[in-house]
């Protein structure tokens, strides 16, 4: 079993190394975004465990570019940073899983072993819900031909109900997937972002895909419209 670790920290990165080595792994080290994008892309991994904030090329750029080559080996990103949209961004670039420093090396190599059995099975580059398109590797959203400006949080939700369309999600499980876990503030947050993202995708067009679930959630669905005199939805003829 082949691993990248891309780290900047060498104290840290030695360690690791020298512990997945103990562990069986075979482990190659970067300590710059710029060249462990070019390991990345150059050898075969079974799997990457990629820093954030990296010299020359931060790990959000380098997961990006890998990405967008199609190359689809599993990636855990490593992080001390403690930004509100980490989580998110990193999943909607195309990670697979993630955790933030300090961390358990017990739990590193129990991640990094459910990703290598888990495999890299190719993803779609693109969602699509209807005529909404979200395409991680551009980092943009398109209804029909007009393209939405979205916030990071904005993006990470849309991002959420369309990998989740036709699914009923709560409050609960949005804030779990979307805010920071160390988020502690009022479950309401989702309704004032969901507010938001109606204005951007839905309104201008005439549209109403993103759908209140009364005492149970939201559920993103393909294009429909409300209907003019009875408040029915029907399905639009897009």
């Amino acid at each position: 079993m082949r691993v990248l670790v891309v780290e900047d920290e060498r104290r840290l990165a030695e360690s690791i190394r020298v512990g997945l080595t103990a562990e069986g792994f075979i482990v190659d080290v970067q300590h710059d975004g710029a060249t462990g994008l070019w390991a990345a892309t150059e050898n075969p991994y079974d799997v990457i465990v990629l820093d954030i904030m990296l010299p020359a090329k931060n790990g959000y750029d380098v997961l990006k570019e890998i990405r967008r080559r199609k190359i689809w080996t599993p990636v855990l990103m490593l992080t001390a940073k403690d930004g509100e949209y980490d989580q998110t961004d990193a999943f909607d670039l195309g990670a697979d899983d993630y955790l933030t420093k300090p961390f358990s090396f017990i739990v590193l190599v129990a991640r990094l072993r459910a990703l290598i059995r888990r495999g890299a099975p190719e993803r779609p580059n693109k969602i699509t819900v209807g005529t909404l398109m979200l395409d991680p590797a551009k980092r943009c959203v398109m209804r029909g031909d007009t393209e939405l400006q979205l916030t990071a949080r904005e993006y990470g939700l849309l991002g959420y109900l369309m990998r989740h369309a036709g699914d009923i999600v709560t409050k609960a499980e949005i804030l779990d997937n979307v805010w920071d876990p160390a988020y502690e503030g009022s479950e309401n947050v989702v309704e004032v972002y969901i507010s938001y993202l109606r204005k951007k995708i839905d309104i201008p067009f005439d549209l109403h895909t993103l759908l209140t679930i009364r005492g149970m959630g939201y559920r993103l669905v393909a294009d429909q419209v409300p209907a003019k005199q009875t408040g029915e939805v029907q399905t639009a003829s897009v």
